[in-house]
């Protein structure tokens, strides 16, 4: 419960910094209910002796806000880039923070979610811990899309306004789907 509220002090605290980085107001992103919702995961991956077989985790963008990651000395962490997966090695007493797919609709593509997996290993076992930020339930009925002062004539809407709730039933379908649910908002 300790780290649990740590974790809920730390989410208020980016939110600030980048509610200033798309140039608001610092309590912009935690007053529309950001850093609300907060639900922790923790995933324990055993030794496998042919790692090259299996996969941890498939590649995915994180559904939510931001995701705050705390993961043991094993790594297993990769993250797409151009094609190419590169692994995020632990830092000792280090976290990773992962843009979400609403993050990124909310910024209107200012911020970008990344494609990234979890892959198994022979030597020992990877333990994460990960916090998900995915806004307060009473949002699941409000009309969600790019933050209104964000938007311009020379930054036009990259999102069309969806409901939460509508959004989440497409990402938990999205086994069945091999389209991202953040692309039915494109426009």
């Amino acid at each position: 419960m300790e780290y649990f509220k740590h974790m809920k002090r730390l989410g208020e605290a980016l939110f600030e910094l980048l509610s200033e980085a798309l140039g608001l107001q610092p309590d912009h992103l935690n007053s529309i209910g950001c850093s609300k919702g907060c639900s922790t995961v923790t995933h324990y991956y055993p030794p496998c002796p042919q790692p090259e077989l299996t996969l941890g985790v498939r590649k995915h963008a994180d559904a939510g806000i931001l995701t705050v990651l705390l993961q043991n000395h094993m790594g297993g962490l990769q993250v797409l880039h151009d094609s190419q997966w590169f692994d995020v090695h632990p830092t000792r007493g280090g976290l990773v923070i992962n843009v979400g797919d609403l993050l990124q609709v909310l910024s209107n593509n200012k911020f970008k979610s990344v494609k990234h997996r979890a892959v198994s290993s022979h030597v020992g076992p990877r333990i994460s811990v990960a916090c998900f930020f995915s806004g307060h339930a009473s949002l699941l009925d409000k009309p969600f899309g790019p933050i209104k002062k964000l938007i311009s004539e020379a930054n036009p809407p990259r999102y069309e306004e969806f409901l939460l709730k509508e959004y989440f039933a497409k990402f938990f379908a999205s086994s069945l789907d091999t389209k991202p649910p953040i692309d039915y908002y494109k426009l």
